[in-house]
Formats: C-alpha cells, sequence, structure tokens
C-alpha cells in the first residue's frame, strides 16, 4: 500500500455542518483512508492509496454535495482559489448591497408604524414581491445550491435552514399577495412577510462578507510570508552577470547578491562576506555576520557587502516555501478540542429542523392568534438563530491567527494538535550540544605525557578527522590552525557514547571518554584529578591512549579539553520556563562533572549525564511514566527518536533534516527564549478557544429557546426573524474577531 497525502481547495463552504457533510463524503470516497476539511482556510486534506484512488471519484463525491474540489497542481489550484476568493468576495459585496437595499425599502412599506412615513407604491404587495424575489432567487441562490443537494444526499447543513425559513416566509408571502382569499378563509389577516425573508437575506449574507473580511485578517502572516520572495536573481556565468527571473535559478548555480539586495534562494557562500537580514524567517531584528561557507536563505536581506554564492535550493524546497506549506498545513489541521463542535454541528442541524417543527405545531395549537402567523415567524426565527458557523468557526480561526503568529516569530508549528498539547507541557528536556550550546566546541587545552604536543595533536586531530562528532570537528580545526601534519588512518571505528578507535603508521590509538579507556584497558587514576578539575570548569575532556592488542594495557599519552560556549539566550529561556512554572531537565552523553557545571551556567538543576545516544528516548519515557507531559529539545540526528518519544518535539532550525521531521514545533530563530513563547502561544490561543467555543454553545443554547418563544408566556417576548439574523451574524463576526485578538500577544515577554 503506497500511501500519500493531498492538499486541495474546495468552493461553497459556509458553516460547520458543511465540514461533516464533506468529511463524511470524502471518507467514503474507495482509498481515502483519512479526511480532514478546514472552514476557516477551504481546503481539504487527505491521506489515500496512491494505487486505488481516482480524482474524479473526488470531484464527483464533493460536486454530489453542491461544492466544487479544485484539484489541479497546486501553485495552480492556489491561484485559482485566490482568484475565486476575490471574485466570490466581490460577488458577495454585490448581493449585500443589493439586497439590503432592497430590504429595507420592502421592510419602510411593511413594518408598523415605520410604513405611514414611506411612499405608497412600497407598500403595495405586489412591488413588495418584485422587489423580494431578486432577493430571494438571486441574492439567496446560494443557500438553494448547497440545500437542494443536501437534502438529495439526505444531509442538512446551515443553508438548509436558511433556505427553509426564507422560503417558509417568502411563499406564504406569495400566496397572501396573489391568493388573499385562502388566508382570510381560515381567519388569517392578509399581509405578507416579504420584509422577513428579504432582511434576513440581507444579514446573512451582511454577516458573511464581514466573516470573510475578518478571516481575511487570520492569514495575513501566509500572505506576508509569501510577498516577500524575490522576483528576480542575477546568475553569474563566464564571467558575466545575467539577471533572470527567479523561476529560472537551477541548482549549481552562483549567484551574485549585491547590498540592499534580496537573496534570490536557498545556498552557501563560496566568495565574499555580509551582514544579512533575517528577520523575516526567524523574528530576529539583529542582522546575522555570514562568511565563505556560510548558508544564506531564500529571501533574506542583504544589508551590506557583496558575494558569491551557489544555489542549493529552489522553488518548492527553499526554507521560505517550506515553511509556508508547514504553516499551511498547520492552519488546515484539527485540534482535538474541535471535536466537540464537530461532533455537536453534525447532529445540530436536523435537530433544530426538528425543534422547529415542534416550535410550528406548538404555536399553531395552542398559542394566541393569529396563530398561523406566530407559529410560521417563530419557525423561521429558530431555523435562522440556530446557525452553527461559530462553533465552526470557533477553533479553525483560532489555529490560524497562533500559527501565523508562530510563524512571524520564527516559531513553526507542524500542526494544530502540537499546539493544543503545547500548555500542558510540565517538563522540557534539552539536548546539550547545539541546543543549548552553540555546538562549536573549541579545543582549550592540549596535555601531552612522554610525547610532544604537535604529535599527540596530530595523532588525535588524524583519528578524528573521519568522525562527525562536533568534539572531532574542534580537534581537526586546532590541528589545522596549529599547522600540524595529519597522518593516513586506518582501521578507523566509531564508538557511539564512547569515543573512535583508529591505526596511524601500524600502531592503534583511542580517543575517548572513560567509558572507551575502561574498554581499552587505559589506567588514568594518575590523571584523574586534573581530569576532574578541567570537568568542573565544564569542559570536555578527550583522553589519547596508544592501544595495545590482546587484552594488555595501553598507555594514556594526553589529555586534550574541549568547551562549547553556551548560547546568549540559554539562560533567559531557562529562567522564562521558570516563571511558567515548567521544569528543566539537561541531557548530555558528558560526564555528571561536566554536565553540571554547564547545566549551573544556564540555570538548570535537573541533569541527565552520561547517557547514549540511543537511550535518550529511553530517559524521555522514564518521565511520561511519572505522569508529566514532557518536551523534548534537540538539534541532531540521534535526537530524534526522543523528540518522536516526547508529547512535545521541539527542533531547532540549525538541527538536521531528520531532527525537523521527529518535531512536532520548530524554532527557526534558534531562540532559546522562544521555547517559553511557544508555551505562551499555546496557553493564549487554548484559552481563547475556549471563550470562543462558550460563546457559541452559549449562544444557541440561550437563543434558541427564546427564537421558540418560552419567554413570552412570562413576558410576551418573542424573537423576530430579522433580530435573530443579526444576532447569527454578530456571533460568528464576534468569534473571529476574539480569535485576532491573538494577533496582539508579546511572545517574548513571560
Amino acid at each position: 500500500m503506497a500511501l500519500a497525502k493531498k492538499e486541495f481547495p474546495i468552493k461553497g463552504m459556509h458553516c460547520a455542518s458543511c465540514v461533516n457533510v464533506l468529511e463524511k463524503a470524502l471518507k467514503k470516497v474507495e482509498g481515502v483512508h483519512e479526511a480532514a476539511v478546514s472552514l476557516v482556510t477551504g481546503n481539504a486534506s487527505i491521506s489515500y492509496d496512491l494505487d486505488i484512488l481516482k480524482t474524479e471519484d473526488i470531484e464527483t463525491a464533493v460536486s454530489n454535495l453542491g461544492y466544487k474540489a479544485l484539484l489541479m497542481e497546486e501553485s495552480m489550484a492556489e491561484e485559482e482559489q485566490e482568484k475565486e476568493k476575490k471574485s466570490a468576495e466581490k460577488e458577495l459585496k454585490k448581493k449585500v448591497v443589493v439586497s439590503s437595499i432592497l430590504g429595507l425599502m420592502i421592510l419602510w412599506g411593511s413594518f408598523p408604524y415605520l410604513m405611514e412615513t414611506s411612499p405608497l407604491i412600497f407598500r403595495n404587495f405586489i412591488v413588495q414581491f418584485l422587489l423580494a424575489t431578486p432577493v430571494q432567487f438571486w441574492a439567496g441562490l446560494p443557500f438553494y445550491k448547497a440545500a437542494i443537494p443536501a437534502i438529495r444526499n439526505r444531509t442538512a447543513n446551515m443553508d438548509t435552514l436558511v433556505a427553509l425559513g426564507t422560503t417558509v416566509a417568502y411563499v406564504y408571502s406569495v400566496v397572501v399577495t396573489f391568493f388573499p382569499g385562502i388566508v382570510m378563509a381560515v381567519g388569517i389577516d392578509s399581509m405578507p412577510y416579504f420584509d422577513v425573508a428579504a432582511i434576513v437575506i440581507a444579514l446573512i449574507l451582511l454577516g458573511r462578507y464581514l466573516e470573510v473580511k475578518a478571516k481575511g485578517r487570520t492569514s495575513e502572516a501566509i500572505k506576508k510570508l509569501a510577498a516577500l520572495s524575490a522576483k528576480k536573481a542575477r546568475i553569474v556565468k563566464n564571467g558575466q552577470e545575467v539577471e533572470v527571473p527567479i523561476e529560472q535559478v537551477a541548482v549549481g548555480d552562483t549567484l551574485r547578491v549585491r547590498p540592499g539586495e534580496k537573496i534570490p534562494v536557498d545556498g552557501i557562500i563560496i566568495d565574499g562576506e555580509s551582514s544579512i537580514d533575517e528577520s523575516m524567517i526567524t523574528g530576529e531584528s539583529i542582522p546575522v555576520e555570514k562568511y565563505k561557507g556560510d548558508l544564506v536563505i531564500g529571501s533574506t536581506i542583504n544589508k551590506q557587502g557583496s558575494f558569491l554564492y551557489k544555489a542549493s535550493k529552489v522553488g518548492q524546497d527553499t526554507m521560505l516555501s517550506q515553511i509556508i506549506k508547514l504553516v499551511r498545513a498547520a492552519q488546515g489541521s484539527k485540534a482535538p478540542i474541535q471535536r466537540i463542535a464537530d461532533m455537536i454541528s453534525a447532529y445540530f442541524v436536523p435537530i433544530v429542523i426538528m425543534l422547529a417543527i415542534a416550535t410550528f405545531v406548538a404555536w399553531y395549537n395552542f398559542g394566541p392568534s393569529p396563530t398561523f402567523i406566530l407559529a410560521m415567524l417563530n419557525t423561521v426565527a429558530v431555523l435562522i438563530i440556530a446557525c452553527p458557523c461559530a462553533m465552526g468557526l470557533a477553533t479553525p480561526t483560532a489555529v490560524m491567527v497562533a500559527t501565523g503568529k508562530g510563524a512571524e516569530n520564527g516559531i513553526l508549528i507542524k500542526d494544530a494538535q502540537s499546539l493544543e498539547i503545547a500548555h500542558k507541557v510540565r517538563v522540557i528536556i534539552f539536548d546539550k550540544t547545539g541546543t543549548l550550546t552553540k555546538g562549536q566546541p573549541e579545543v582549550t587545552d592540549v596535555i601531552s605525557f612522554g610525547i610532544k604536543k604537535e604529535e599527540l595533536l596530530s595523532m588525535a586531530a588524524s583519528v578524528e578527522k573521519i568522525s562527525e562528532h562536533s568534539l572531532a570537528e574542534a580537534i581537526a580545526k586546532k590541528a589545522e590552525d596549529e599547522k600540524v601534519k595529519l597522518e593516513k588512518v586506518e582501521k578507523f571505528h566509531a564508538y557511539a557514547g564512547f569515543g573512535v578507535s583508529g591505526s596511524v603508521k601500524g600502531k592503534k590509538f583511542a580517543l575517548g571518554n572513560r567509558k572507551m579507556m575502561k574498554n581499552e584497558n587505559i589506567d588514568i587514576n594518575s590523571v584523574e584529578k586534573k581530569i576532574n578539575e578541567l570537568e568542573s570548569n565544564g569542559k570536555t575532556v578527550m583522553m589519547v591512549a596508544l592501544s595495545q592488542a590482546q587484552g594488555n594495557k595501553g598507555t594514556l599519552i594526553g589529555l586534550i579539553a574541549v568547551a562549547d560556549t553556551i548560547k546568549e539566550t540559554a539562560r533567559e529561556g531557562i529562567t522564562a520556563l521558570r516563571k511558567l512554572g515548567i521544569e528543566s531537565y539537561m541531557i548530555t552523553g558528558d560526564n555528571i562533572k561536566t554536565a553540571t557545571a554547564i547545566a549551573k551556567q544556564v540555570g538548570i538543576d535537573n541533569v541527565l549525564a552520561e547517557v547514549l545516544p540511543q537511550d535518550k528516548e529511553a530517559e524521555v519515557r522514564k518521565i511520561q511514566a511519572r505522569g508529566k507531559v514532557v518536551a523534548m529539545v534537540g538539534d541532531g540526528v540521534n535526537d530524534a527518536p526522543a523528540l518522536a518519544a516526547a508529547d512535545i518535539g521541539i527542533a531547532m532550525g540549525t538541527g538536521t533534516d531528520v531532527a525537523i521531521e521527529a518535531a512536532n514545533i520548530t524554532l527557526v530563530n534558534k531562540d532559546l527564549r522562544s521555547v517559553a513563547g511557544a508555551i505562551k502561544l499555546s496557553k493564549k490561543t487554548i484559552g481563547i478557544i475556549k471563550l470562543n467555543l462558550f460563546w457559541a454553545f452559549g449562544y444557541n443554547i440561550s437563543l434558541i429557546p427564546v427564537a421558540m418563544g418560552v419567554l413570552y408566556p412570562f413576558f410576551g417576548i418573542l424573537l423576530s426573524p430579522i433580530l435573530a439574523s443579526m444576532a447569527m451574524a454578530f456571533s460568528s463576526v464576534s468569534v473571529v474577531l476574539n480569535s485576532l485578538r491573538l494577533r496582539n500577544i508579546n511572545l517574548k515577554k513571560i
């Protein structure tokens, strides 16, 4: 089975019921394993079997419900969706204006007391019919387009409620206008209610228009990021510089960037140096110094200095494109808390229709005169006010704003579930090298026993140069700086968590920690005091020994001490987490003394030292077994299992692709204070979602009974369908506006 994922826009969605109906239909398509539909982004995401799924099956399933799936190439789909959004917004605005004008004219000519001030022509029932008909069947056409296929497929959505409610009022008014004798024969006053149908449609369309405008603001982060991409590049070929569109740049091209220009694509500097503003990617305002061999990110701004660089990633593979893709995926995903709204919405519309029928029956049989009129108006009010839009928007709008806010601050959140879980984290485990430290250790001490320091450094660097460990790089760099000659190495072997060994000129050398020395039968007791002294200063000590074959004791020939620099933001980041009541741990393969010294520098009290790479995951699970929700922060390949095992995995943006893939959150800004920022964003988002859901549920629970008329026997209060439509529109817009408050959060201040 070859599973793949695909995301595509769907035209025509309006409410939470639309989402539920579409998800059910997509899951029934042969070959589809999972389906999620987002009301806010207007997209569907499916996991499917490549060998089974047929595109036309998806199109048919969606079109049968009255919607349209845009299943073209991703970039074309996005372009088509954007055009559709602009066109739909323009059309919606036109319908709002026309239906509002016509509706107000009808209202002026039919509303008690107000009608006496209107021209006689507006009081004419035929004129009211002529004004109301285009509103009902032109402005209100989208309601019928969605409601009719839904009814045909034995489902119901918000459009079903609006179509039913306004059609009842309109049809009754037509009967009263053209066949008044029918209603007068049963003792009902022949007064039409065209104003109810027209004004309700106008107000619902106005609510949708305001909702569309507000929702547009929730995706501003994506629009800003997309607008940042460079449009042109300067390619250097045969000594000539040629300016070309960005689409023509290929991997391996050499590009020139001048001061003040945007960097076209990702790549590596091959000549020159500069200061680069990476704030649009990382959220960090201070420019970063870049030199030969450093990575530059496409769409960042070259502040000063001209340089040449080789393109390494272009098009959809650049960091900016990947960030946009990740944020879009996160905004379209569903948080677990949204299941409450989805579950209720699935049953909500059918229940409302039953309540509306019950309302009509109760008022018609037991209500005061005119029973039919009151029964009809209260039924329409119930149908209109019960729109589940607010419930459908409660979670996704907050998730969309939050993930966009995170992206603006260099915090990439992979999905809504991670955003929700993050606020529950009580323990955070930090990997040491490359996470708390810069991951660029330097050799501080070279101590030799019985041989020259140059020879010790030569032997050590010759063996370590083959290793990929950061400490090995430091030793190799030291030898390069000292211009020490390196020798050919044979029989190289790396021992994870211990060290390395290799043969130089027929002699076997071993370099590593205490465990390595013990395995090689090397006595280090005589230098233990010196080792302890170095470790107490936060230095990692590599012991170098000349090994002997067949279990005989080898000889210790030197010590090489390496120290890594603590990141500037590490201590502030740990302090911020402490303010949030979160416990911090440091995990490392270093011995306990070195680890404790480094942990003390950053303010961490809990140290997990001498942990082998393969055991990091086990340490995470031990803390989880105590009932704690755990986050793991790391950057290396060996951190990937622990990142995946943690409740929340947080990868540094400078880390490996494997670590970033395994993580739920990526800190593109490399700022450890953003760990607390991500937790704060999660807390605030969940608070907003709960408030949204409280308002959405409270609105329906409290106002549906009012629309049914429960207050009438006690206070003589009835809810007009017009007021019901105003309340419904206000509820949806208020949820979106409440979510937009997340844009004002300062994630750097805890």
